[in-house]
């Protein structure tokens, strides 16, 4: 792409053997994705600030953190955040990590249980890689003071759908990511070599020559700045905030998808987005996560009528995988007419309700339920985007001089389903890695404080911006969450695709000059990506579900991989 190869699949420069016979996925043709434009916004390199860094990591979640704090302490590195550092998928993860810490498990139990997950598309090296390292780094975020609860002062571990052991650790009950992070970013703020800049936008990657030279961003004190960097890590997190209903934070626009995606890398995948089965539902409400450590614990799920349903579509039950939980939620509101199904906690000790799930409590009861006594309601939801910039075992890019890691990319870990609590652990284990690997590439390049010239930088589009964009971004949810969702056909990812380009027509050849819009012209082109993805995978796997196509084909067992048509 862009004068550079693109990488092969699976590549992995410190191979290990997997085990099993888990076949690789054959690589298929990437397919080229017309681009109108390059950069989102216009910009003279004469008319703006520079500043040059060795490092640059976007985003603040638990990669970019992780990055951080593994970069080279002789280096100069800047995390830039979109809102206060705080506020991150990462911030949000209830259930726990994932790592096999009990002397009854081991390896080889939760790498079969990723890969069953995953529904033929792990790559069996990458899943070795981070299952074997997963003890290490959760004993690493002790160390940096994250206090996950204790039994009798050992690690309290439980289990979740699809673990065949409880490997599950957590902290505050179901507030694991709140504590993770805490005790990350207290870390990071010690680091002398270490600037953050929050409320800060990145409107897009910076390319020469096909190599990535850092960002364009933005924020309300400084206006744009132009941040050169020896080298750049990508950890924008996720994609959720495309749906109606969702548990992500209104941020998971898919700002990083798109802005690497425009700077020429790869992305694959993009039709597996993950749902969460159990989302409150309460209508007119925002949605809020019950973790499936609720259903690890004991509770069942009943539908309208009191029947518990699961039997019905899995031997597993309510710890079945989440793409089956998902559907079979989503039948079930079709056969009984009904907007939502019922988590009841019946099964599990009030004592135990409470010192388990002490956040899902107050938020229930900020609409009169009393989870020890009454069903919850909900539905599934838009949860993690599985699919994403593809990456080596390294963190490496298809683009040179970039690095991503966490939910923005596609690493092979999670195949077509992500198993329960792999997230925060893919997220700490690749974003190190970044940090160590883009921390050795900037070591060996020497400073220079002169700026490339970026042509087609300040190329302008339409600059009217009288768009209802609020109006926009709401019919673009509803339009994914109905044709894009968790059943899909072929007539609706047509009209999906069609609706896409025609919004994008006149969205997205404006030069709008806040990050409101920005987010929706990425917001545009993640789905364009996704839809396209979507229809191409003429079959179901995993989290991609095609009732045109109710069966898995294993002569699709192929990666769906994209790229700008101009890089064909």
């Amino acid at each position: 792409m862009s004068g550079d190869a693109v990488i092969p699949e699976n590549a992995n420069p410190e191979k290990q053997a997997a085990g099993g016979t888990e076949k690789r996925a054959v690589p298929s043709d990437p397919v080229g994705i017309p681009l109108s434009r390059r950069y989102l916004v216009p910009f003279g390199p004469r008319r703006i600030p520079h500043l040059f860094t060795d490092v640059l990591i976007i985003g603040g979640g638990i990669a970019g953190t992780r990055a951080a704090l593994a970069i080279d302490s002789g280096l100069q590195a800047i995390v830039v955040t979109k809102d206060r550092l705080q506020q991150s998928n990462s911030s949000y993860a209830q259930g726990g990590i994932a790592g096999v810490l009990d002397p009854l498990d081991d390896f080889a139990s939760h790498v079969a249980d990723t890969i069953a997950a995953g529904k033929g598309l792990c790559d069996p090296e990458i899943v070795e890689l981070v299952i074997r390292d997963a003890p290490e780094r959760i004993r690493e975020l002790i160390t940096l003071g994250a206090q996950f609860d204790q039994i009798d002062g050992r690690l309290a571990l439980t289990l979740e759908g699809g673990h065949s052991h409880p490997r599950v650790a957590h902290a505050l009950g179901d507030a694991t990511g709140t504590e993770v992070m805490r005790a990350m970013h207290a870390a990071v703020r010690q680091a002398p070599h270490v600037d953050i800049w929050q409320q800060t936008y990145t409107i897009d990657l910076l390319t020469e020559n096909g190599i990535c030279r850092g960002a364009l961003v933005w924020n309300r004190h400084h206006g744009r700045t132009l941040v050169w960097a020896k080298q750049t890590i990508l950890c924008t997190g996720g994609a959720g905030a495309l749906y109606r209903e969702t548990t992500n934070p209104p941020i998971a626009t898919a700002d990083g998808h798109a802005l690497a995606f425009r700077a020429g890398c790869e992305v694959r995948d993009m039709e597996f987005m993950q749902f969460h089965p159990t989302v409150l539902y309460i209508a007119g409400s925002s949605r809020h996560l019950i973790s499936e450590a609720v259903r690890g614990e004991g509770a069942h799920l009943v539908d309208v009528t009191g029947k518990r349903f699961m039997a019905d579509y899995d031997d597993a039950l309510e710890l079945a995988p989440r793409d089956v939980v998902s559907q079979a939620i989503t039948q079930q509101m079709e056969k009984t007419a009904h907007p939502c199904v019922y988590l009841d906690l019946s099964p599990i000790p009030t004592s135990q309700i409470r010192r388990r799930f002490p956040h899902i409590g107050r938020v229930c009861r900020e609409f009169g339920l009393d989870i020890t006594r009454d069903r919850i309601p909900v539905r599934p939801g838009a949860h993690y985007m599985i699919g994403g910039v593809t990456t080596d075992g390294d963190g490496r890019t298809s683009v040179g001089g970039l690095w991503a890691a966490g939910e923005v990319t596609s690493t092979g870990l999670h195949g077509a389903n992500r198993l329960a609590s792999n997230s925060l652990l893919e997220g700490v284990v690749f974003g190190r890695r970044c940090g160590i690997n883009a921390s050795r590439a900037a070591l060996d390049i020497p400073d220079s404080l002169t700026a490339p010239a970026l042509s087609a930088a300040s190329r302008a589009g339409d600059t009217d911006e009288t768009l209802d964009l609020a109006d926009i971004r709401n019919a673009l949810k509803s339009l994914m969450w109905r044709n894009v969702g968790i059943t899909r056909t072929e007539t609706g990812l047509v009209e999906a695709r069609r609706q896409l380009d025609f919004w994008a027509g006149y969205v997205c050849r404006r030069d709008l000059m806040e990050p409101d819009g920005w987010e929706l012209q990425n917001m545009m082109l993640a789905g364009q990506l996704m839809a396209t993805a979507a229809r191409e995978r003429r079959e179901s796997r995993g989290v991609h579900a095609r009732s045109d196509y109710p069966h898995t084909d294993d002569a699709a067992g192929t990666h769906i991989r994209l790229i700008r048509q101009d890089d064909r």
